[in-house]
């Protein structure tokens, strides 16, 4: 029997949320199931993602294959990333370690892409209220150009 971490569906049209199970590949999606391991709503912003991490170990030990979009989950909570740094033989302590360190990294990525994105807005404001202006003025010399053709034609 081949086991597949992979997502089961629920929640109401539109709404989804999905549980992060255990099963048999051959069993249908929204069917029958080994174990549930955790929880996803994309609704939410940002995204939620609850996993045993315990659970998900021990599934990935004895050979359960996760989908794509469930090793993408595993990959951002950094349960893959244990799973191989346990395989290569590391103690629980330099485990840790190393984990603390990657979470670090990650939030100050995050911190960069965020800093990152309000300097790109403010620069787009910062173009838009330079055309708002270069308008004004067009439409300011505009207006004195007719008006000086008007009293040069009279």
């Amino acid at each position: 029997m081949a086991v597949k971490l992979r997502l089961r569906r629920m929640g109401k049209k539109r709404q989804p949320i999905y549980k992060v199970v255990a099963a048999d590949e051959r069993s249908p999606r929204d069917g029958k199931f080994i174990e549930a391991i955790g929880l996803y709503n994309p609704i939410t912003n940002p995204a939620t993602v609850d996993i045993k991490e315990d659970r998900a170990l021990y599934w990935l030990g004895v050979g359960a294959q996760p989908t794509t979009t469930v090793k993408g989950l595993l990959s951002k909570k950094g349960i893959l990333y244990k799973k191989e740094l346990i395989k290569s033989g590391l103690s629980e302590e330099e485990v840790i370690a190393k984990l603390d360190e990657w979470s670090k990294n990650k939030e100050a990525k995050q911190e960069s892409k965020a800093v990152k994105k309000a300097e790109v807005k403010a620069s787009k404001e910062e173009v838009k209220e330079e055309k708002k202006i270069e308008e004004n003025v067009s439409v300011a010399e505009g207006t004195v150009a007719e008006d000086v053709k008007e009293e040069k034609s009279e």
